[in-house]
């Protein structure tokens, strides 16, 4: 039986993310926090703003219902997130990619939109949706998480087709 397969998308660039998102026209999309949202180790104020910034950007894509994030650290906003005709979700401690079930009852078709292949990635494939990588500049990549971009190779050839590419994801 052959492995499902989904497709992949890179960008280096919140631009190019939301170009992308809007191009696509997701019912829900999961944005893994950091480094998108927040950068690793900044402090809570850093999360408030890049949470409303995502939040007021995506506010305005049109097929967008959900807007859920996920994180593998203790990381959570102080105050409730809310903006009209958004049905909003926030996950600390998320366990990516091995917890998904709160995720299953997402709206479809969706994004995830993360930088590592062997968590966001995988998540993206458990639940059959998009997967967009995006590639913060490598010197900007602390020690973990740059550890974690060659845990995931193996999966990139295997589990994914890049939009516009066959056989995976662009050379990293």
């Amino acid at each position: 039986m052959p492995i499902r397969r989904v497709h992949t998308h890179a960008s280096t660039s919140w631009e190019g993310v939301m170009g992308f998102l809007a191009d696509q026209t997701p019912a829900c999309v999961i944005f893994d926090v950091e480094p998108l949202v927040s950068f690793w180790n900044h402090g809570p104020a850093d999360l408030e703003s890049g949470v409303a910034r995502v939040l007021d950007e995506v506010a305005a894509l049109p097929s967008v219902r959900m807007v859920a994030f996920a994180t593998n650290s203790e990381r959570r906003p102080a105050a409730a997130l809310t903006r009209e005709g958004l049905d909003i979700r926030y996950v600390a401690y998320a366990g990516k990619p091995f917890r998904s079930k709160g995720y299953r009852d997402l709206p479809k078709p969706g994004i995830v939109v993360g930088d590592q292949v062997a968590t966001d990635g995988l998540l993206a494939w458990r639940l059959g949706y998009t997967f967009l990588r995006y590639r913060p500049a490598p010197s900007t990549i602390p020690a973990g998480p740059r550890v974690m971009g060659y845990v995931g190779r193996p999966f990139e050839r295997l589990l994914f087709t890049a939009q516009g590419v066959s056989g995976g994801l662009p050379p990293a």
